[in-house]
Order: C-alpha cells, then sequence, then structure tokens
C-alpha cells in the first residue's frame, strides 16, 4: 500500500536534512573563495565541487519530492544537486519558472538548464519566454537554454534555430555581463552543430557586429573568430563527411 504523502514529505524532510549535514562536511573554504573569483555568489555556498555533487546525486538517485526540498533550503550546492536528483517528467512549467526567478548565480543557472530544463517538453518554449524577460538571470537562462539545445536536441531542424538566432540579434545590446555571455555562448551552439548553421551563425554575427555598440561588437568578434577558425570548420567538414 502506498505511503501517505504526508508521510514521505516527513521522509523526505529528514533525509534533506541528512544531505546538508554532508554537503557541510565536504565543504571546502579554499574552494568557496575560488567561486568568489569566477563571479558566483557564495552568501549560501559550501565549497562543493560539480563532481562531488555528482556522486552524491547518483547515490540517491532521482527523487521529486527531495528535489523540492534540497530546493528550498537555499543552501548553493543543495540546490544544484536538486536539479541532479529531479525528476523531469514531474517538472511543470510553473515549477521551471519559479526555479528561474531563484537563480541568484550563473553557475546555478547553467546546471539547472543542463541537468534539467533541457530534458523537459517545455526547454524550447521557456527558452523563448525567459530571453524577453528583464532579470538578469532569468534572461540568461533563455539564452543558456539556447546552447544547451544546440549542442543537445538532435531532432530540432534547421528553422528552429533561424528563429533562435534572430532571438539572439535582436538582443544583443545587453551589456550585462551575465547575459551578454550567454547570448555569446548561444551564438557560437548554433553556429557549431552544422555546416549549414555555422554559415547562418556567421552572416547573424556579422550583422550583430555592425550594430557597433560595446555588447554587439563584444559578443560578434568572440563568436566569429571561433565560428571560423580551421578547427571549428574541419570539426564541421568531418561531420559533414561521416
Amino acid at each position: 500500500m502506498p505511503l501517505p504523502f504526508i508521510f514521505l514529505n516527513a521522509l523526505r524532510l529528514v533525509e534533506t536534512e541528512e544531505v546538508i549535514c554532508r554537503l557541510r562536511k565536504m565543504g571546502d573554504p579554499e574552494r568557496r573563495t575560488g567561486m568568489e573569483r569566477y563571479g558566483i555568489r557564495t552568501e549560501n555556498a559550501l565549497g562543493v565541487s560539480i563532481p562531488q555533487l555528482r556522486s552524491m546525486a547518483k547515490e540517491l538517485g532521482h527523487d521529486h519530492l527531495l528535489a523540492s526540498s534540497l530546493w528550498e533550503t537555499g543552501v548553493h550546492e543543495a540546490m544544484i544537486l536538486a536539479t541532479m536528483v529531479e525528476e523531469p517528467g514531474k517538472v511543470t512549467a510553473e515549477q521551471m519558472d519559479a526555479w528561474t526567478e531563484g537563480f541568484d548565480s550563473w553557475d546555478l543557472c547553467d546546471q539547472c538548464c543542463s541537468n534539467l530544463y533541457r530534458y523537459t517538453p517545455f526547454a524550447w518554449k521557456k527558452a523563448l519566454e525567459w530571453c524577453e524577460m528583464d532579470e538578469e538571470f532569468v534572461k540568461r537562462a533563455g539564452f543558456t537554454m539556447m546552447a544547451v539545445l544546440a549542442v543537445h536536441d538532435r531532432k530540432a531542424d534547421h528553422n528552429d534555430f533561424l528563429h533562435l538566432l534572430r532571438t539572439i540579434e535582436r538582443h544583443s545590446t545587453d551589456d550585462r555581463n551575465f547575459v551578454r555571455k550567454a547570448v555569446n555562448w548561444a551564438l557560437r551552439q548554433i553556429g557549431k552543430r552544422d555546416p549549414y548553421l555555422n554559415t547562418e551563425a556567421i552572416k547573424a554575427g556579422d550583422r550583430i557586429l555592425k550594430k557597433g555598440d560595446r555588447s554587439s561588437r563584444w559578443i560578434a568578434t568572440d563568436a566569429l573568430k571561433e565560428l571560423r577558425s580551421d578547427a571549428v570548420q574541419r570539426r564541421l567538414q568531418d561531420r559533414e563527411g561521416r
């Protein structure tokens, strides 16, 4: 007979406390200082590495209630761990919005998009929604999702990514550090997907460069350097040949 929800929730709270206790013991003050140097907010961080979190996630398995409980602690590493143990099939669009509004650091944003959001049926919809938002890390999430989808969604077609390129062009003037870096990332990843999208991403980069503002110049110059590089061109040709 299934256990009552209240009892299950109580068990998850106990498990959450045990996980937090373990994370605190694993925390490394020197790593925490290193996180600060990379622009990660550490007010609620412990200094636990991503490989350590992945190892713990593998041990814990997927658990929707545990993920929700870990997220609600507000502990930086516990929130990243939540993205690893969450069950994508139980994630709602409302949950994605709520979690995304809680982003306070670029690494939490990127881990959530890579570990969890890309597996949900809402990934494309949210990418386009979030990039239109004003909040810095919500907007970053939109462009991070574009980069992640360019790498991992093998079923998407060229038209899907051409639409993303037009969106990237529109938002290239956002000069906030964590936004422009994600815009640049999305442009580069789309341009490395296949030869056709490489050509289209380069065209988009040239148009962005002509805007002339500081953010657009940086995004385009950095992306075009990689997309036109011999290494990328050889890789795309080899992939096409196979």
